[in-house]
C-alpha cells in the first residue's frame, strides 16, 4: 500500500476495496503515484482474519499509509481510531477525501502529512497503539528502522500487534519481547504479525 520517497503523483487511477464491516464492498480511488502498491485483497483478507479478535475498539497506526487500505479496513471493522501517516502531500489529501466520502469523523481518524520515521522518533510518555501496520516502500530498509523506533519510543501498548509487510526475501530482526504469531508469503510479498509481550 505504499509509495516511494519521491513525489510523482499523477491523476486518480485505480481503487481499493473494503472487504468487510460497515463499509463492505465500498471502493475508494487510489492515486497513481510512484511506488504506490495497495495491499492486495488476498493478503488483506488473511491479515484481518488474523486480527479479527483484536480490531474492535482498537487504536491503530497506519505508517507509510499510501492508499490507506489497511486503515480503512480497520475502521470498517470497528477500530476506535486510526492514525494515517503519509509523506506525499497529494496522497495524504486523497486519504482525507476518502475519509470524508466515508463520513468518518475526526475522532475516528487523523491524517498526518509527514515522514513516518520522523513521526516515530517522538518519545511517548504513554503507549498509544494497540495495532500498528508497517508496509513501507521496499528496498530502503524502512521496516527495520520503524521497528526500532516503535520499540525505543514507547508507542506500543501491552500486547500490541504489529503487522510488517516486506519483500519476500527480507529477514527481519525484532525486539526480544516481540513474539512472531503468523508468517506467510504470497507472490513476491512476505508478511508477518508480531505481538509485543
Amino acid at each position: 500500500m505504499k509509495k516511494s520517497t519521491k513525489s510523482t503523483t499523477q491523476s486518480t487511477k485505480g481503487e481499493v476495496r473494503i472487504i468487510a464491516g460497515r463499509w463492505r464492498g465500498r471502493k475508494l480511488p487510489v492515486l497513481n503515484a510512484q511506488g504506490l502498491r495497495p495491499t492486495g485483497d488476498r493478503v488483506k483478507e488473511t491479515l484481518f482474519n488474523w486480527l479479527m479478535p483484536y480490531i474492535v475498539d482498537s487504536h491503530c497506526l497506519d505508517c507509510f499509509a499510501g492508499s490507506g487500505s489497511l486503515g480503512f479496513e480497520s475502521l470498517s471493522r470497528g477500530a476506535k481510531q486510526v492514525t494515517f501517516v503519509e509523506l506525499d502531500r497529494t496522497v495524504a489529501n486523497q486519504l482525507k477525501k476518502n475519509l470524508a466520502t466515508l463520513k468518518c469523523d475526526t475522532d475516528q481518524s487523523v491524517v498526518l502529512n509527514q515522514n513516518s520515521l520522523d513521526y516515530l522518533k517522538q518519545p511517548q510518555k504513554t503507549p498509544q497503539f494497540d495495532v500498528v501496520f508497517l508496509d513501507p516502500p521496499f528496498h530502503f530498509g524502512l521496516a527495520e528502522q520503524a521497528i526500532i523506533l516503535l520499540a525505543q519510543n514507547n508507542w506500543l501498548k501491552e500486547n500490541a500487534l504489529i503487522y510488517v509487510e516486506t519483500e519476500k526475501e527480507k529477514q527481519l530482526t525484532t525486539p526480544e519481547n516481540w513474539q512472531l504469531l503468523k508468517e506467510k508469503i504470497t507472490g513476491m510479498v512476505g508478511y508477518r504479525l508480531y505481538r509485543k509481550m
